[in-house]
């Protein structure tokens, strides 16, 4: 008896001797987002009234708000707001060559402006530049996304776009992948303006020898499963995938391959119309089960094929996003819209049909275990995407296509992560992960448009309301 009335009075005891002690000293964060609804993207899901802290630019807290005891140097009142992982995208272009690279980096804020806060720089001939600004970032000199690069693409002798490495015999290949590592590339970009099959089934073989993600086009003289089977990562735009739901696959790349010995070899486009009509949705849950089993991600670039489908008949003079596009940059839009105007209409009218069907293949690679990744194809030369805004309208595109917001959202953080091997750190709202973050004003789970209701953006710890956004904006318009 003397023993339980001992044991029960230890809690009191406990209590009494507590209460003679100083409190608890309150933590100390370099920002705190309080009261906010926290998304989960991985299971679409919403954490009600939480409590994210952040210090030295990582997440150290995530959990119920309740009482507070801490001390801030800053803090952001998430009351009513929803907080998520800031947006990716997994494909935009710096080029132009160095007269241009001035006005690529204003493209910087307008990605951080829109709540961008990692991108895949997915080749161009700006290298030097891009690596420049992204040790500025780093050292807090320059505010800008994270950026990931694949420097100078792969491509064949003759190569359409400047500062290519032109690659033909595999002692050419392991040459461009000896330089592409030596800048310290993330990623190798492959392109088909000119390589041959053989040189890009190689370039792929080579590059997973060393351990380096492939990524690209693709020449219409291979196909998808031969490029899959050598351990292609991803493949940008549905051209590519869109040839393998092709049900005369086989036939249709032999038909390229022999048109290559004569004078009007057969390209991509003239190539089109045949894979169209003979689309098959058999030979379209073969290829997606292929890539879904083999990890190949897609990533199917919407918005810009729908904008460039539509520049015959779309007047972008009163885009208000226009005046924040360097004149420099507003120039190499001219090639692209004077090719769509001479478009005759039978073309025109391909063209919108195809991309159409584009919009179908999307939800059935999301059904078969594809990994997508939301990418926007922004940059010089292609024309009125707006670096930013084209994200955030090829999330809408991507729900409007049948995924679920979530999934769409998914598409643009935490794939883009795992893509890039670094979900250890970024890609969700977690402890231990960086602070990159997106403040919204309402529930992109309940509408995907609402990722446009931006109240800040978190990057590397820092905070950017609203307004020091908009003051970033006003920095780079034109006069």
């Amino acid at each position: 008896m003397k023993l339980y009335r001992f044991l029960l009075g230890l809690p009191v005891a406990a209590l009494l001797l507590g209460a003679g002690r100083p409190p608890a000293k309150p933590a100390v964060y370099d920002l705190v987002i309080s009261h906010v609804n926290v998304v989960d993207v991985e299971r679409g899901q919403v954490r009600a009234d939480q409590l994210v802290a952040v210090v030295a630019g990582k997440i150290v807290r995530v959990g119920p708000a309740g009482p507070a005891r801490y001390t801030a140097r800053r803090t952001l009142d998430g009351r009513g707001r929803y907080l998520l992982p800031g947006l990716w995208d997994m494909h935009v272009h710096f080029r132009g060559g160095d007269s241009l690279a001035a006005a690529n980096k204003k493209s910087l804020a307008l990605f951080l402006a829109h709540g961008i806060t990692t991108v895949r720089d997915c080749g161009g001939d700006l290298t030097p530049s891009v690596l420049a600004w992204r040790r500025a970032e780093d050292t807090g000199t320059l505010a800008g996304p994270r950026i990931f690069t694949s420097g100078p693409k792969i491509d064949g002798p003759g190569a359409y776009w400047p500062g290519s490495l032109e690659v033909e015999t595999p002692a050419q290949i392991g040459r461009a992948l000896d330089s592409l590592q030596r800048l310290g590339v993330d990623f190798v970009k492959i392109y088909d303006s000119k390589i041959s099959g053989e040189a890009y089934l190689n370039t792929i073989s080579q590059a997973e020898q060393r351990g380096l993600k492939t990524t690209g086009h693709m020449p219409y003289s291979v196909t998808l499963g031969d490029a899959v089977a050598r351990g292609l990562d991803a493949t940008e735009h549905l051209y590519y995938v869109f040839k393998a739901c092709s049900g005369k696959e086989d036939s249709l790349t032999a038909l390229v391959r022999a048109s290559l010995a004569t004078p009007k070899p057969l390209g991509l486009f003239a190539l089109l119309p045949a894979v169209y009509d003979t689309y098959r949705p058999a030979a379209a849950d073969r290829i997606f089960r292929l890539m879904a089993a083999h990890h190949t991600a897609a990533v199917p670039t919407l918005y810009v094929g729908k904008t460039l489908a539509e520049l015959p008949d779309h007047d972008h003079a009163r885009d208000t996003l226009r005046a924040y596009i360097d004149p420099k940059i507003q120039a190499t839009y001219a090639r692209r819209l004077a090719s769509a105007r001479q478009q005759p209409p039978a073309a025109r009218a391909f063209t919108q049909k195809l991309e159409a069907k584009f919009m179908t293949l999307v939800p059935q690679m999301q059904a078969a275990g594809v990994t997508l990744l939301a990418g926007s194809d922004c940059g010089a030369y292609n024309s009125f995407v707006y670096p930013g805004a084209s994200l955030q309208a090829e999330l809408g595109l991507l729900v409007q296509a049948g995924l679920t917001p979530a999934q769409a959202l998914r598409a643009a953080t935490v794939n883009g992560a795992r893509f890039m091997g670094v979900a250890g750190r970024t890609g969700t709202v977690a402890v231990g992960k960086d602070a990159d973050l997106l403040l919204l004003a309402a529930n992109p789970l309940a509408d995907i448009a609402n990722v446009k209701r931006i109240a800040a953006v978190v990057l590397r710890g820092r905070a950017y309301p609203a307004p020091a956004l908009a003051a970033m904006l006003r920095a780079i318009k034109n006069p």
